[in-house]
């Protein structure tokens, strides 16, 4: 069941939007050559905390962390750790949750650690793209297949891949909930986009192949072919003037 928010729980939402996207950029800007994942994951729980709100992510479904952080051939999901130290040329994948008054801000950014390769920038930036694409189609009337369409298409016409076994979904008082919002689809398809509706938006490309596996801690999900993934999320109001980004510090 989709539910639709009111504009005071827009307003709450709005600030736990703000949290989660601030939290992130402490994250992004702690993305160095010997930092550790388990570092910028206690970061991020000390903002969101000291915020006034709870992490999103600890211990959903059994989670251990508070953030997500995918590095280089990870998709999504990494568990942070100690033992993994950030290189010069990684790419850093981080996804970070914040509830604040029983209400989510989801938001993700793939950060290059130092300088990183050519090919690797040139999939940040489409991945980045895509996801301002998409966003651009979730106004009233539009349909998700047009939000899906829009990421999909113009991450193929780079030869880059859309993950299907992973998609956006439907964020409020749940962190997920109705809809589904697959990152690929056909125009005029899929469920019609009403104002009232939050969704995250959530573009997961891989720079080869789309098939995915998901390692032994259940969590960990990979690309099959060992080829980079970068992975960029906002959450999204359907507002009637167009989309609002909640998750954007204005």
């Amino acid at each position: 069941m989709i539910v639709l928010k009111t504009s005071r729980e827009l307003a709450v939402m709005r600030e736990a939007g703000r949290i989660s996207q601030k939290a992130l950029r402490l994250a992004g800007e702690a993305v160095e050559p010997g930092v550790s994942t388990w570092e910028i994951d206690k970061l991020v729980r000390q903002y969101i905390e000291k915020a006034g709100a709870t992490p999103s992510f600890l211990n959903y479904g059994g989670f251990p962390a508070s953030a997500c952080i995918s590095v280089n051939d990870v998709v999504i999901h990494g568990i942070p750790s100690k033992s993994i130290l950030l290189k010069k040329g990684d790419i850093v994948g981080i996804d970070v949750g914040a509830c604040y008054k029983g209400y989510h801000g989801d938001n993700a950014w793939t950060f290059p650690c130092g300088e990183v390769s050519e090919a690797a920038q040139a999939l940040l930036d489409a991945t980045e793209k895509a996801l301002f694409l998409g966003i651009e189609q979730a106004r009233p009337g539009n349909r998700l297949g047009d939000v899906g369409h829009a990421i999909q298409a113009y991450v193929e016409a780079r030869s880059y891949s859309v993950v299907r076994e992973f998609i956006g979904h439907g964020v409020g008082a749940n962190l997920h909930e109705d809809p589904s919002v697959p990152n690929y689809g056909t125009p005029g398809r899929g469920v019609r986009l009403q104002p009232g509706m939050v969704i995250a938006i959530e573009p997961m490309v891989n720079q080869r192949g789309p098939k995915v596996h998901v390692l032994e801690d259940g969590w960990t999900v990979k690309t099959r072919d060992g080829g980079l993934s970068a992975h960029f999320e906002h959450t999204v109001a359907i507002t009637p003037d167009g989309p609002a980004i909640l998750t954007r510090l204005d």
